[in-house]
């Protein structure tokens, strides 16, 4: 089977070929059909991730297959199972703590650009029906958090008002869920064609903020006070507009850095009575839960560009490049 594998941080990949493993018992064996890049995977690959990882590990942390065989004792499973694994494969349900977050695909353990990888029985999820592999593939890391910031901890209501930043995938999940549950969605990006894409998604405003750089303010001033919850993915560079966006008592979930300048008064916080939140991916449990509701609804994951499996390179530069709406995805036929 071919598999990428990355030598040390700062490298280029190398495309290998190994032999296609064996599923030991409580194990599944996958072959891999739709892969999905994350701004992490990028950070890996550069050698900026600031956790361990795995020397010649295996990158990319988001697949999705069928399964084609499994070990003794597996009884959740069967050949012919359209899944994808989880990128904590530890953290089953319940809050994260430092033993269920310790191993991560792509980070402590091999991650997932091989076209056959092995997983533990319950360290994988069945998919929703009506996606195809790379659509299934987006799920784990910016599904997952999307969900988790708007559902499972903002708890957004019909009637409520979300704050989207950006375009990305975990944007544009956030978007959709927060569309999907009755709320009152406003969207930034620095591009106009951008905005229009995510007013078609669902947003009901947009805010251009290369244009109006205190667009914290702008977003105070258009909700007549701040927004119920803001999903931000910026770090550093955002977190201070994220906070004048937010209403008083408001609810801000902190599921991306992308820059770590910057600078954010901790006064607002205090003054606004603010819930900050860290997020980092969610259980198998969330997962599922979320994998139910999109089966349900039939919500589609947003696909800016598809590449062949082959294509990693350019697929990573298409990502750097920071000009797709949604995610980035490979596939095989």
């Amino acid at each position: 089977m071919k598999s990428f594998s990355l030598p040390s941080p700062g490298a280029e990949l190398v495309l290998i070929e190994r032999d296609v493993p064996e599923p030991g018992p409580g194990q599944v064996l996958v072959r891999l059909r739709g892969w999905a890049v994350n701004a992490r995977d990028l950070m890996i690959l550069r050698g900026f991730y600031p956790k361990p990882v795995k020397p010649g590990v295996v990158p990319l942390s988001d697949g999705a297959g069928e399964v084609v065989a499994v070990g003794d004792g597996v009884r959740e499973w069967s050949p012919g199972d359209r899944v994808a694994a989880t990128y904590f494969p530890k953290w089953l349900s319940g809050p994260g703590t430092p033993e269920k977050t310790a191993d991560d695909l792509a980070g402590t353990l091999d991650g997932v650009l091989a076209e056959y990888a092995v997983f533990a029985e319950e360290a994988l999820v069945a998919v929703p029906a009506h996606l195809d592999f790379a659509e299934a593939a987006t799920l784990p890391s910016a599904g997952v958090t999307a969900w988790r910031a708007i559902v499972e901890e903002g708890r957004v209501a019909p009637g409520q008002t979300v704050l989207t930043l950006g375009s990305g995938g975990l944007s544009t999940f956030a978007l959709q869920f927060a569309v999907l549950g009755g709320a009152r969605v406003i969207a930034t990006s620095s591009s106009d064609e951008k905005l229009a894409r995510l007013r078609a998604l669902g947003a009901s405003e947009t805010i251009n903020y290369a244009t109006t750089p205190e667009w914290g303010v702008a977003v105070a001033d258009l909700t007549g006070g701040g927004v119920d919850h803001v999903v931000d993915v910026g770090g550093g560079g955002t977190i201070g507009q994220s906070m004048l966006a937010a209403r008083s008592g408001g609810h801000v979930s902190v599921a991306g850095v992308l820059t770590h300048e910057g600078a954010a008064d901790p006064v607002l916080v205090l003054v606004k009575q603010l819930t900050l939140r860290g997020l980092t991916n969610a259980s198998r449990e969330t997962f599922q839960a979320m994998n139910r509701a999109i089966g349900h609804s039939g919500l589609r994951p947003v696909i800016d560009r598809r590449f062949a499996f082959e294509e990693i390179a350019d697929a990573l530069k298409h990502v750097e490049s920071g000009t797709h709406v949604g995610k980035v995805v490979l596939e095989s036929a």
